[in-house]
């Protein structure tokens, strides 16, 4: 992407906005933003993408920390075009930038100071985009610098953009589990756009994979990622742990299984699959988790939640993705007036990966400058 003076932003921008709880979006004319702060960035958004607690956020889950009207979308990569005074070295204009979902930790609490790196994304004062502030369904976006990411030449920003949220959460969420190369890790929802991600960091990571999902579509986006046994969770939960018990012989279950669905049965089953002793690490958010008692009585199966990678980790995520060649399986969509396209497609369970905009046609088309296979889920 060519340079970018102060004279070349706007001082106007198009936004994809929710103006009003369970309504439509709306497509507004809104400003640019001016203050950056002192690590702040100003982006121009190259990608989107949809993630389901936008649905979350258009339906007021969120309402007691969301100000309408509100941009919309939580995960977005880009361009970076001006940088606030302790940013422009780490991050100087030209940079290609996954951008934080979350941004302006307080730089004082427990979190921020004293845990380890790994919990900097727990600051309870941190802003989230596209929940708390406004997201990536717009021309232009301040994002911090302390939380976003470098994009590396050979990651498309199509790939990039849904690793914001979808893939720093469920990369966590495999470091969580804490396998080791040869143990069985089994994926409720592998076909989803978080579930995908984390059966190819899985597989990349030696693990073996069970993925197990109610769509034909997801079913067959778990096989493509590698998983070495997919599983049909429509036949049932007896049958689907008999399967399960099966493929992983004496231990009779995975070591891990990453609860990633909503479905009000999804943890019950995450556990039901999972050994005696095991972990479910549980990442979906629905209102309850409904486990019974005897998963963990009976079974000591232990649970942990998780939430976004730290920065650290994210970086850390960044440089696997490069090393290890993944794509993200995308459906791109094109212009902030596609938005509605998108939803339709969404609400109907078509989307085979993960849902996106692309924003700026022309920082897609300046990737194939730099080389690679970035750009095949987009041509």
């Amino acid at each position: 992407m060519a340079a970018t003076t102060s004279s070349d932003i706007p001082r106007e921008m198009k936004a994809v906005q929710v103006v009003q709880y369970n309504e439509p979006y709306a497509i507004n004319t809104v400003p640019v933003p001016q203050a950056l702060g002192l690590h702040g960035l100003l982006v121009k958004v190259g990608v989107a993408s949809y993630c389901h607690t936008d649905s979350m956020v258009r339906a007021g889950i969120f309402k007691a920390t969301t100000t309408l009207p509100l941009t919309a979308s939580h995960e977005g990569a880009g361009t970076v075009v001006q940088a606030g005074p302790a940013a422009a070295a780490s991050f100087p204009p030209g940079t290609r930038v996954m951008c934080g979902l979350a941004l302006d930790p307080c730089g004082a609490c427990a979190e921020c100071t004293t845990g380890p790196e790994s919990e900097r994304q727990y600051c309870a004062a941190l802003a989230a985009a596209g929940i708390t502030v406004d997201g990536f369904f717009s021309a232009y976006v301040r994002a911090d610098a302390r939380t976003s990411t470098r994009v590396p030449d050979g990651v498309s920003l199509l790939t990039a953009a849904p690793l914001a949220c979808a893939g720093n959460t469920v990369w966590r969420a495999v470091a969580v589990a804490g396998l080791e190369p040869g143990q069985w890790l089994a994926v409720v929802g592998a076909g989803g756009g978080l579930g995908h991600i984390g059966v190819a960091f899985a597989k990349a990571l030696g693990l073996r994979v069970v993925g197990i999902d109610a769509r034909d579509e997801g079913l067959a986006l778990a096989r493509a990622g590698g998983a070495d046994v997919v599983v049909d969770a429509r036949a049932g939960k007896e049958a689907v742990v008999a399967e399960v018990q099966r493929v992983t012989g004496q231990q009779l279950g995975a070591d891990a299984t990453l609860a990633l669905a909503d479905a009000d049965s999804a943890a019950a089953l995450a556990c039901a699959v999972t050994k005696k002793h095991g972990t479910v690490v549980q990442v979906a958010q629905p209102i309850e988790v409904k486990i019974p008692f005897q998963e963990l009585i009976m079974r000591d199966i232990r649970i942990r939640g998780t939430m976004l990678a730290s920065p650290g980790e994210s970086d850390d995520m960044m440089r696997f993705v490069a090393e290890h060649g993944i794509i993200v399986t995308t459906r791109p969509f094109y212009g902030l007036d596609s938005v509605h396209e998108l939803l339709a497609a969404v609400e109907e369970g078509t989307v085979k990966g993960k849902a996106v905009i692309v924003v700026d046609e022309e920082q897609i088309r300046a990737e194939k400058k730099l080389g690679g296979e970035v750009i095949d889920e987009w041509d």
